[in-house]
């Protein structure tokens, strides 16, 4: 009896120490799959936040019909691009990307997710017009517009600057980025994706972290 409660202390110690390293192996694994995560998502382009941030609350008309507060885009991811029916070239091949990387993507990530343009062009850009043009690219595209005060306090809030078009030009076209923001289901804007888009790496990151 003597000799085992002295070999008590040193059991005890035994197991701290084995206890310890157990601890120590598993937050290096998770360590290890954190900056593995990291890496992949940075390397797709996806650029997180150190801060999520609010969206402003203003309301815009969509091409389903329908009035949406952005600060209420919730319950899914939302990818959000700033473009134009009457862009050249920036817009149509950014929403053919994102058409192959919906399309390439698990469905229960392909649940998760929506996608939306905003338009910079609100003078020619109707709800009508953006409803034919974003089902051209995929049905369930929504695109929107609004009075341009309100869509420069979002392009500057979510960090996606643009310059509005000269009117006075009847052809005019407006300087913009292919930068897309991306939302969380709660409503806040978590990060980028930055231009141009690599297909096949967002494929592969995207369900990293859309889950």
């Amino acid at each position: 009896m003597f000799s085992i409660l002295n070999r008590r202390p040193i059991i005890f110690s035994l197991l701290a120490i084995l206890t310890a390293v157990v601890v120590g192996v598993l937050v290096g694994q998770v360590a290890l799959e954190n900056k593995d995560h990291s890496a992949q998502l940075n390397e797709a382009g996806i650029i997180l936040l150190p801060e999520a941030r609010d969206i402003p609350a203003v309301t815009l008309s969509g091409s389903d019909g329908k009035e949406q507060l952005m600060s209420d885009l919730t319950g899914q991811w939302t990818l959000v691009f700033f473009g134009y029916t009457f862009c050249p070239d920036i817009c149509p091949t950014t929403l053919s990307e994102l058409r192959q990387i919906k399309q390439k993507l698990p469905k229960v990530t392909k649940d998760k997710l929506r996608i939306v343009m905003i338009s910079v062009d609100p003078d020619r850009d109707t709800p009508e017009q953006l409803k034919e043009y974003m089902k051209f690219f995929d049905p369930e595209f929504i695109g929107y517009a609004g009075k341009m005060s309100d869509i420069q306090v979002l392009s500057s809030r979510m960090s996606i600057p643009f310059v509005p078009g000269d009117k006075s030009k009847e052809y005019y076209t407006v300087d913009h980025s292919g930068n897309l923001a991306l939302l969380d289901p709660t409503g806040v804007q978590r990060g980028f994706i930055r231009a141009p888009l690599d297909i096949e790496k967002l494929v592969r990151a995207l369900p990293q972290l859309i889950k």
